[in-house]
Order: structure tokens, then C-alpha cells, then sequence
């Protein structure tokens, strides 16, 4: 009887360092998360900052005539230039 006991004893302590292990783990992934949102969060705050500083009022500028084409040719031209710089990277082997 002894012999179970001992065992059960050593299985519950087998659990429990592997569930300290799992809370390390999840803890350790909580404050990468922060850190990722927080940094995210800090980039949207600057943009909006410069919006506010500079009174420019994205709905408004939004509802002009030909605003959405607009924006449509300059994420083509983005693309475009994103491919480019990929294409560079290969290319240069970097």
C-alpha cells in the first residue's frame, strides 16, 4: 500500500512540475503578446498623431470623387515596388 501511495505521490508531482512548466510557457507567450500589441498599438497612436498634427481627416478625404481609385493606383504602385525589392533580395542573394 505504501508502494501506491509513493507512486501516486511521484505522478502527482510529475503533473504538477509539468503544469508549472505549461504556466511558464503561457506566461512567457502572454508577455510576447504584449509586447507584440503594445508595439502595434504605438505604431496606430503615431500615425494617428500625425493625422491629428496635420488635420487631415481620412473620411472626409475619403468621400471626394476619385479618392478610392486613388488609393487603388497607389497600392498597385506599392506592389509593385514591393516585388521589386524582393526580386533585388534574390537576385543579391541577401
Amino acid at each position: 500500500m505504501t508502494v501506491d501511495v509513493a507512486s501516486r505521490q511521484r505522478e502527482l508531482e510529475a503533473q504538477n512540475e509539468h503544469l508549472r512548466a505549461r504556466v511558464n510557457a503561457l506566461e512567457s507567450e502572454l508577455v510576447d503578446t504584449q509586447a507584440r500589441t503594445n508595439a502595434a498599438i504605438a505604431q496606430w497612436q503615431e500615425r494617428a498623431y500625425w493625422l491629428d498634427k496635420t488635420h487631415v481627416d481620412l473620411n472626409r478625404l475619403m468621400q471626394r470623387p476619385g479618392a478610392n481609385e486613388l488609393r487603388l493606383v497607389l497600392r498597385a504602385v506599392r506592389a509593385v515596388f514591393w516585388r521589386i525589392k524582393v526580386a533585388k533580395r534574390r537576385l543579391l542573394g541577401s
